[in-house]
């Protein structure tokens, strides 16, 4: 008489694909992570350009004292004067990732501000003056 069930085989061999998709899917979910903190980050970007290009319109200059020097990093959680506003320096998600700013510093007409990326590379912008 033979009996139902599942040999010893067949078992190890579905263990084995359910092992291979749990990895594939752990994988999946933290490049997906990381792209998401990294377009947070370029986010954040954007809102300090915003901010720049805002104090840039009261003011005719992007010289910044609440920076500090006129090269370095963005410090947080010190705010950056926007003209009429401020707004809060952004906190990397991972609080692992610093954001740095520099000014022309002969006209303090123009700035650049970029990020480490996690994926690789870095995210960059400019003034639009």
């Amino acid at each position: 008489m033979r009996q139902k069930g599942f040999t010893l085989l067949e078992m190890l061999v579905v263990m084995g694909i359910i092992a291979i998709l749990i990895g594939m899917g752990a994988a999946a979910y933290s490049t997906a992570q990381k792209k998401a903190r990294d377009a947070k980050r370029r986010s954040d970007l954007k809102a300090v350009q915003n901010c720049m290009e805002q104090y840039y319109a009261y003011n005719n200059n992007f010289q910044y004292q609440v920076l500090g020097t006129i090269g370095g990093t963005l410090a947080s959680p010190s705010p950056i004067n926007c003209g009429a506003s401020t707004l809060t320096v952004p906190t990397d998600p991972l609080n692992n990732v610093t954001y740095y700013y520099k000014v022309d510093s002969s006209t303090s007409s123009a700035y650049s501000l970029s990020v480490t990326l996690e994926a690789g590379g870095s995210a960059n912008v400019t003034s639009l003056q």
